[in-house]
């Protein structure tokens, strides 16, 4: 078995401590095992009088590591490895001289000032936008609207602006005021509108610096520009929606809420003929897994401040059900919304809705399903399904032969999309 995030190998415990940084990095970021006796290629080769070498391991632990961690030892009798399992704490950031460390892939590297600063504000049971902003010349025009409509209030006085967690006497201004202020210092949101391929960009529109309340509201009107259309229905006008407005609405607030403030990064838009696809940076907030996250089981907001702020406003239900709200537009859709976490991103991609294909068989409509998410190519479809190429093809030419999918190019260049 090779070295993995959550698992080390040290051949001996010796004068070298180096899995000291390990100890940290499992400490901080989620719980793992060391293991001596053991090289790096996997091979057992035990540790001699391994009692001491327990004894030296906790005393070297105890006085290296600050605050000290929640740890284990075990020796195996028949091997004479010592297992060191290191656990999660709570009162991050577990530092080892001076360094806060973290695991990348089976390395143990130091983490940066951000993330440093994460480890800091998780270990105090804070949030980013809980924190003194750096920006206190704050105007709220935007926010006072919203409250207006929404609250029913006739103006936004200084107790309102403490009530919401966006003020204090103390301190001032909170992250969160600032990122519902008129004008910011936050990155934001960065959509981009797309043709056949990722190469022609029909429109950009970035959105930074200013109210999350307004992006959020700008975000709508361009989704409403591409994605709705009206038709005449018998004696009436009805407005159709290509995608569930629903469904981009509660993405965009969801990202929006959930992503981190801390880093410059935008939260990426990209508008498809066929779909959207969403991607908010930072990964879900600490203890919440990727099944909490999609059943909403649990609900933990990494900003909670904005989230509350947000209910009241009627931009987000309060616990969570956004995700479950997405699902649930697609209720009567063959195309479903898809939603990849990663220790990074949180993406969705949010496709056409699309009622039926009649005369195609269930493979097919996966295979039309990957071709609407941009997946072209025989040899992309064929890598994405783990199905055959010819198996893959077989259903190709069933989509052809009904028209759903049209075939461009020849050879090797050949690529497939929907029909419009």
């Amino acid at each position: 078995m090779r070295e993995t995030i959550d698992l080390e190998y040290k051949q001996e415990v010796g004068k070298n401590k180096t899995f000291l940084k390990t100890v940290s990095a499992f400490a901080n970021y989620g719980t793992g095992q060391i293991i001596f006796g053991v090289t790096d290629e996997g091979v057992y080769k035990g540790i001699v009088n391994p009692r001491q070498a327990c004894l030296d391991i906790e005393n070297t632990i105890n006085d290296s590591i600050e605050p000290q961690p929640e740890y284990t030892l075990q020796i195996d009798e028949h091997t004479n490895i010592i297992i060191l399992t290191v656990y999660k704490g709570e009162d991050t950031p577990y530092i080892y001289k001076g360094k806060a460390y973290r695991r990348h892939d089976s390395a143990t590297i130091p983490v940066d000032r951000v993330a440093f600063r994460r480890l800091c504000m998780e270990g105090a049971n804070t949030t980013f936008d809980a924190l003194s902003s750096q920006e206190q010349n704050l105007e709220f025009s935007i926010l006072e609207r919203y409250c207006q409509e929404e609250m029913g209030i006739s103006a936004l006085s200084e107790d309102l602006l403490i009530t919401l967690d966006l003020y204090n006497r103390k301190d001032g201004f909170t992250n969160a005021g600032a990122l519902l202020a008129d004008v910011n210092q936050f990155t934001g949101i960065d959509i981009a509108r797309f043709g056949e391929t990722e190469n022609i960009i029909l429109n950009r529109y970035q959105y930074e610096h200013e109210s999350i309340l307004k992006q959020h509201q700008e975000a709508l009107k361009i989704f409403e520009q591409y994605y709705e259309y009206e038709e005449i229905q018998g004696f009436y006008r009805k407005r159709i929606e290509r995608i569930p407005k629903v469904a981009f609405r509660e993405a965009v607030a969801n990202a929006l809420v959930h992503r981190d403030w801390d880093s410059q990064r935008h939260i990426q838009i990209s508008m498809y003929d066929e779909y959207i696809r969403i991607v908010s940076p930072g990964a879900l907030p600490p203890g919440l897994t990727e099944k909490d996250y999609l059943e909403a089981s649990i609900s933990e907001l990494k900003n909670p401040i904005v989230g509350d702020v947000f209910f009241r406003l009627n931009l987000i239900e309060r616990y969570g059900t956004g995700i479950q709200r997405i699902i649930r537009s697609y209720h009567t859709s063959k195309s479903k919304p898809s939603f990849t976490i990663t220790a990074n991103s949180i993406e969705i991609i949010l496709p056409v809705l699309r009622q039926s294909l009649e005369g195609v068989s269930e493979t097919a409509l996966e295979i039309y399903d990957w071709i609407t998410k941009g997946y072209s190519t025989t040899k992309t479809l064929v890598e994405i399904t783990t199905y055959s190429k010819s198996k893959v093809l077989k259903h190709i030419r069933e989509l052809l032969k009904e028209k759903y999918i049209e075939q461009v190019g020849q050879g090797r260049s050949v690529q497939y999309k929907v029909r419009g």
